[in-house]
């Protein structure tokens, strides 16, 4: 359904028969993390996230996960490869025949 309250006519997940059925009954404002994000849009209230309504709790356990301007650095080892075993594993064979 559409929100009625903070973001009129917008799809809202939140928004019901009764009215928004999230706590509070309303959105709630961004924090100071969301800062840059593309998610970030000018409500009745203020600025506030179009993907979640609640970013404080987004935010509370880590990085949140719809953050856009936040890049998670994943770190891969570099590991040695020995190029004997490397070519024997690669031509299929190499084993003892019996």
């Amino acid at each position: 359904m559409q929100c009625q309250t903070v973001l009129p006519g917008t799809e809202c997940t939140f928004w019901g028969k009764q009215g928004c059925i999230f706590t509070g009954g309303s959105c709630q404002i961004v924090v100071e993390n969301c800062e840059g994000c593309e998610r970030i849009v000018d409500g009745s209230i203020g600025k506030v996230c179009s993907a979640y309504p609640a970013p404080v709790k987004k935010w509370s356990a880590g990085i949140c996960n719809f953050a856009t301007h936040v890049k998670v650095e994943i770190a891969s080892e570099e590991l040695k490869v020995n190029p004997l075993k490397a070519s024997k594993k690669a031509s299929g064979g190499g084993g003892k025949k019996k």
